[in-house]
């Protein structure tokens, strides 16, 4: 359904640009535009003008539509749900008491043997 009405929402946006080029201009702020064009009647222009509206009320619709179909289909529930907030305890402690435990521990390690150097690979 969702693919759908994607399709027929980009079927209207391409179709509302059309018509919105095929206007013509009404002196604009450039002073480019007017003289002759390719619908320069009036009843065309009422025909582009009512065309367009029609346009634009289908491009909210499918608007509104694609909306409340990405509505529906979200889950209900918070991102933050699950969450434990830095410094929070947990049952291990604090970040901070972790990091702590975790550096008494590297200190009563005895250090290992050096890491011995790898031979070069031959390709």
């Amino acid at each position: 359904m969702q693919t759908v009405l994607i399709v027929v929402h980009i079927m209207v946006v391409l179709a509302l640009i059309a018509t919105v080029l095929l206007q013509r201009s009404e002196g604009g702020a450039l002073g480019i535009g007017g003289g002759g064009g390719f619908m320069t009647g009036r009843g065309q222009a009422n025909v582009l003008t009512r065309a367009t509206s029609i346009l634009a009320a289908l491009f909210f619709a499918t608007s509104l539509g694609l909306t409340l179909l990405a509505n529906a289909q979200r889950s209900h529930g918070s991102i933050f749900e699950g969450v434990t907030p830095v410094g929070a305890p947990t049952s291990q402690g604090t970040v901070l008491q972790q990091l702590q435990k975790e550096q008494q521990q590297r200190a009563a390690q005895p250090p290992g043997p050096p890491a011995q150097p790898e031979p070069p690979r031959s390709q």
